[in-house]
Formats: C-alpha cells, sequence, structure tokens
C-alpha cells in the first residue's frame, strides 16, 4: 500500500523572529549561507511548499526540509552550524571536480532511472562508484553552488562530456597546487593562464606607439 507524503512542518514566527529573519535575509555583509536559512524559513512561514522554496532560493528541496525542521524544533538557534567534532574531512580538487562533472551528466547515462539529479542522488552515486570518499549531501551542495550548478532545476544539457575529463581536469587542478606530474614547481616556474575570446578582433590601435 503507498503511503502519503509526509506534511510539510508548518512555520510560525514571532514579531521578533520575523524582524530578525528579515534583517537577515537582506544584509549585504551577512554569510551567504545564513541569507539562504533565512529566506527558507520566511518562504516556510508564509505558506509556500517546499518545491517552490526550492526553486526561488536555488536549492534542492532536502535542504529546504532540513532548515524548516531545524527552525521549527530549536528556533533561532536551530539556523546556526553545529559545532563539530574531530577533524573536518578534506577531499581532493580532484574528488570534487569528478562530482561536478557528475552532476553536469544525465542519470539516464549512468543507468539510473531518474530525469535529474538530486544532492543525495549526486552522493550516493559519486560514493558507490568511487569518484569521492563518504561525503554529506550538504557538503556536495556547497560544492555545486559555489560554481552555481543546479542540476535539479535543469531543462536541457547541451555541450560535449568529454570522457577524458578526469585525467585533464586532474593536470588543471595540480597547477592551481604548483605541481606538474607529480613534481612541485621551483621557485623561479610559473603557471600563465590565457583564454580564448571568440568573436573579439583588435581592429586598431587605441594609442599611438611610443618612439
Amino acid at each position: 500500500m503507498n503511503m502519503p507524503p509526509t506534511s510539510a512542518v508548518i512555520v510560525i514566527l514571532s514579531g521578533k523572529e520575523r524582524d530578525v529573519l528579515t534583517r537577515r535575509a537582506h544584509a549585504a555583509r551577512c554569510a551567504h549561507r545564513d541569507v539562504l536559512r533565512a529566506r527558507i524559513v520566511l518562504a516556510a512561514a508564509a505558506g509556500d511548499a517546499n518545491a517552490a522554496i526550492a526553486r526561488e532560493v536555488g536549492v534542492c528541496e532536502d535542504t529546504v526540509r532540513q532548515w524548516r525542521h531545524r527552525f521549527c524544533t530549536e528556533r533561532l538557534e536551530g539556523l546556526k552550524d553545529r559545532p563539530r567534532s574531530g577533524r573536518p574531512r578534506v577531499f581532493t580538487p580532484v574528488e570534487v571536480a569528478q562530482v561536478k562533472a557528475l552532476a553536469c551528466t544525465r542519470p539516464a547515462d549512468h543507468g539510473l532511472p531518474l530525469t535529474r539529479w538530486s544532492a543525495a542522488e549526486l552522493r550516493a552515486h559519486a560514493v558507490a562508484t568511487g569518484l569521492v570518499r563518504p561525503v554529506a549531501s550538504a557538503t556536495i551542495g556547497r560544492w555545486l553552488a559555489a560554481d552555481a550548478i543546479k542540476p535539479w532545476q535543469h531543462r536541457s544539457w547541451i555541450f560535449p562530456r568529454d570522457p577524458d575529463f578526469a585525467v585533464k581536469a586532474a593536470r588543471v587542478l595540480d597547477l592551481y597546487h604548483r605541481r606538474w606530474n607529480g613534481v612541485a614547481l621551483g621557485d623561479d616556474e610559473y603557471v600563465i593562464s590565457a583564454d580564448e575570446k571568440s568573436q573579439l578582433q583588435a581592429l586598431k590601435r587605441r594609442h599611438a606607439e611610443t618612439p
């Protein structure tokens, strides 16, 4: 028998809580994560559904559910980051890049019966296939947000998928850390990056040549 969907937790704000969250949601110098959490709670208090809030704020529905529940149980204190025990796990740039590359593919390409990725589904597949060590869905969400990658909002993907992406990306990421072929660069060695600016031509000099 199919179970009915779980109803979203109802959010009711006091006047003080609404004032605090409204200021936080519009604060120019407030941390981005705090702005998002405030917007989520304000939208939930306005009666918006989780899916609508996720689209408006630019996060996945799991994130909306998390902060809606945390606020209802812990109020404003629940919107703060909880202290972490032990040393935080450090992921390599290659692991992060491989997860981002996975997010830019279709689940069907990997034999999954999904139309689009969520952070939780990305985490499960990436860990299962060895692309990344065990990682939280929230961490993957932060990686994608850093580059504005939102696979749960895509309409279509129109770009080539390079089967050698991981190998090529690893070389570039090593250079960011001043390493080439496993050897650290010397003090007199430099990394120069350039990119092509298509459809842009220098037609004439803007300044006269110096004698």
